[in-house]
């Protein structure tokens, strides 16, 4: 069983922001492998498909590792199974970067993850562009895509549920540079 995690905030006023790009992943990605709702128990919304789980943590971000680890135990998940989709504001917008294991880079729904189950799993990152300024991190993340930003960035979810059936064979060739 895998398990894919898409990181965000849950209810409509974060809906189109760019911290929650992962939700957006999985939401693409729940469509497309026709997965059915299973439970709302795990502090977040689980989906199934086959061999896949699909979750939508509704902790809010500093809190996603609570949503992981609840699945991961109930489902007896290693951590080589897991594949959490995030933002990255070190990345361009539109960019796409696969990586296993590795820091947080300051990213708190990671650092709650790393937590919770140790930080040994697949990452998908996808690039939402940097503020000027350092101060504008919070603001910048929790603020909306434009339409223009959301055009540049679909493309991205079709990418990601190729992947996601053989990441760990081959990570690299599904990166992208961005738009």
């Amino acid at each position: 069983m895998k398990l894919i995690v898409g990181l965000g905030n849950p209810g409509k006023k974060y809906e189109l922001n760019r911290h929650n790009v992962g939700f957006m992943a999985v939401d693409y990605l729940i469509d497309t492998f026709k997965a059915s709702k299973v439970s709302s128990k795990f502090k977040g919304e689980l989906y199934k498909a086959g061999e896949y789980l699909f979750l939508k943590p509704t902790t809010y971000m500093n809190l996603s590792g609570e949503a992981v680890r609840a699945v991961k135990d109930f489902y007896k998940i290693d951590n080589k199974d897991i594949i959490v989709i995030h933002d990255d504001i070190d990345l361009k917008l539109g960019a796409l970067k696969f990586k296993k294991g590795g820091g947080s880079g300051g990213h708190n729904g990671l650092k709650s993850i790393d937590s919770h189950i140790g930080n040994d799993y697949w990452r998908v990152r996808i690039g939402v562009g940097r503020p000027e300024r350092k101060e504008e991190v919070v603001n910048f993340v929790l603020s909306d895509f434009s339409s223009e930003e959301i055009e540049c960035i679909k493309p991205l979810f079709e990418t990601v549920a190729k992947a996601v059936e053989d990441i760990a064979q081959a990570p690299s060739r599904y990166s992208k540079k961005g738009c």
